[in-house]
Order: C-alpha cells, then sequence, then structure tokens
C-alpha cells in the first residue's frame, strides 16, 4: 500500500479490464465498508447477477436486499438495476406514468427506447446509484454510508459515466436531460471516487493507465488502484537471479529431491524444475516492471492476495480484512 490515503466517498464505483477480478474486488469493497455498524448497498449493473452468486443467494431483483452482515454488525445490501424497471421506476417518479408504464412494457416500448438509446440506458442505470448517493446527501431515512457499484470494464467506463456527453444528441433540453445533469453533479463531484483493478500483467496495467487518462479528461473523479490476484515470489532475490543467469546448484536440487524418496527420477524433475525457475523469474520481473509502472501514477493503490481453490463467501470476507487492514471502512483503533 502506498502512504496516500484512501478515499473516503459516498460512491464507490469498481471497473476493470475483464478477468481482473473487478466484482469479487467491488464485494470485499463493501464488506470492508460496512464494519462496525456500517450499511453499504452493492450495484450491480451489467445483468450478470455476479453478486448474487459472490453471496450465495438468490438472483438479485431491482429491489434492495440484504445478502451480508459486516463484522462488527455492519450489513451488505445489494440491488440489481435493470435498465427497463429503471425506465419505469424514472416514468413513475418524474412523470407519474406508473400505469403507462406497464402498457410501454407490452408494447415493447422500454425495451426499444433502452436499446435505440445507449445514452439514456447509462443515465438510468447511473442514475439509480445516484439517487440512492443522494438519500446520503440529504440525510434522509434509509440512506446507506456508502454505495459500492460493480461496474462496466475499464474500456467503457468514462463513457458510461460520463452521461452528460452521452446524452447530448438525445436530448439538449427538457425532463431527460435535467436528470442528466442530475446524475452528473453527483458522478463528477468530490462524493465520488472510481477505483480500477488491475493484475500485473501488462495488458490489464495498460488499460489502467489509459482508463485513467480518459477518466480524468472527462473530469470524472479517480480514487484509487485495486491490484488484484498477486503472488509473492517463491524465490528470494539471489535464487531469482541464478535461475535466469543458469547457475542455481543442481547437485544441490537433486539431493534433496533424493532426500524426499525421487531420487529416482531427477534426471526428468531437475531439468523441469530449472524451468520452472527460469519462467518463474521472468515472471517476479514483469510483475515488479508493472508495479511500478502503477505505482508512478502517484494515486492510492491496495494489494489483494490471489485466493486458491476460488473465491466463496468466506474469501469474501478475507478480502475484505485485508482492505481493512490498508486503510478502507472506518478507522481502526489503535
Amino acid at each position: 500500500m502506498t502512504d496516500r490515503r484512501w478515499p473516503d466517498v459516498a460512491l464507490h464505483v469498481v471497473s476493470g479490464k475483464g478477468g481482473t477480478g473487478k466484482t469479487t474486488v467491488a464485494a470485499a469493497l463493501a464488506l470492508a465498508l460496512a464494519r462496525d455498524g456500517r450499511r453499504t448497498l452493492l450495484i450491480e449493473v451489467e445483468g450478470r447477477q455476479g453478486i448474487a452468486q459472490l453471496f450465495d443467494t438468490a438472483p438479485l431483483p431491482y429491489e434492495e436486499r440484504k445478502v451480508a452482515v459486516a463484522p462488527g454488525g455492519g450489513e451488505v445490501w445489494a440491488l440489481a438495476v435493470d435498465p427497463q424497471e429503471a425506465l419505469l421506476d424514472y416514468l413513475e417518479t418524474f412523470y407519474n406514468l406508473k400505469r403507462a408504464g406497464s402498457a410501454l412494457r407490452k408494447m415493447g416500448a422500454v425495451d426499444f427506447a433502452t436499446t435505440i438509446a445507449p445514452g439514456l440506458r447509462d443515465v438510468l442505470l447511473t442514475g439509480k446509484a445516484v439517487e440512492v448517493v443522494r438519500r446520503k446527501l440529504k440525510d434522509e431515512p434509509g440512506a446507506y454510508d456508502a454505495v459500492v457499484m460493480d461496474a462496466p470494464p475499464t474500456g467503457r467506463i468514462a463513457r458510461f459515466l460520463n452521461v452528460n456527453s452521452e446524452v447530448s444528441g438525445l436530448a439538449r433540453v427538457g425532463p431527460v436531460r435535467n436528470h442528466a445533469d442530475l446524475v452528473m453533479g453527483v458522478l463528477a463531484s468530490p462524493a465520488t471516487a472510481v477505483h480500477l483493478v488491475t493484475l500485473l500483467e501488462e495488458m490489464p496495467v495498460q488499460e489502467t493507465i489509459d482508463g485513467i487518462a480518459e477518466l480524468q479528461a472527462d473530469n470524472l473523479p479517480v480514487g484509487g488502484i485495486i491490484v488484484n490476484m498477486t503472488r509473492p515470489p517463491v524465490l528470494d532475490g539471489d535464487q531469482l537471479a541464478a535461475a535466469v543467469a543458469g547457475t542455481l546448484p543442481v547437485q544441490e536440487i537433486a539431493d534433496a529431491l533424493a532426500a524426499c524418496g525421487l531420487g529416482a527420477h531427477g534426471g526428468e524433475i531437475v531439468p523441469a524444475l530449472l524451468r520452472e525457475a527460469v519462467d518463474h523469474a521472468h515472471r517476479v520481473a514483469l510483475e515488479e516492471r508493472e508495479m511500478a509502472r502503477i505505482t508512478d501514477l502517484g494515486l492510492p493503490t491496495m494489494v489483494l492476495p490471489l485466493i486458491s481453490g476460488g473465491i466463496d463467501l468466506g474469501s469474501l470476507y478475507e478480502l475484505a480484512e485485508i482492505l481493512a487492514d490498508q486503510g478502507v471502512g472506518p478507522e481502526r483503533a489503535s
């Protein structure tokens, strides 16, 4: 972890290149933020029901539902935002068209509107998160201490959040534009932080760097970087250098195998181990270079380990504890 403070904001938007584990990180972040009696809402906007799978619960409806209890008595609630339901919600809230909304659904107009106008779709998806955040900003009943959004991948995150630009060709004036302005007023404010999840590999790191540049160009608030699925070196520095130079002690390795009862297979195993050592040394060097590129960005950075055996509910709590140790959530007593 760097010495830069992790942002304490109302809305945490979590993005990342596909395969980096952004949904897992978003869930762990929600748990960490909910410690010691706090309440967080975890929002999904991609329709994959990944949150329900992580918390081993039924598919999430378009309503807030408690999915976990955090250490210290806190609560994590979750919500899957469906663009069609969000549009009906919008029509009811701003136009009092609840009955008309049902008719529009039967006619297929809701699906048509959210498909033909992707800018409107993004306004509706982000708008639900903003509506929940505004409860806290206005100190309303039912407010959450923090909202965590499992957002689209890094390659689309700036466009997804920059709703004013997305609706410019759809509505320059009127209620839709006013709603977009309201949403943007929260997304581009200090109440929001966009966190990017990456692996210590060239493509995810480069996409993270590019994503940060796009967010900053659009004046969207970048929060921090979460380096996920890290693995500690199994060889020390001298051993890594020896592996690359081809000077590892072959006879000592063979003797160690013999001591384990594998001496008869040493002729096959030793060369394989030497190749593995070289590959491992190259991987460690690559990860160190990529970590240096991340550090050079000057943003708060957290590191999460690779969880062997896959992610289950227990793993989420383990990752949440690691995030808490690195400064996420309520300040721990010293």
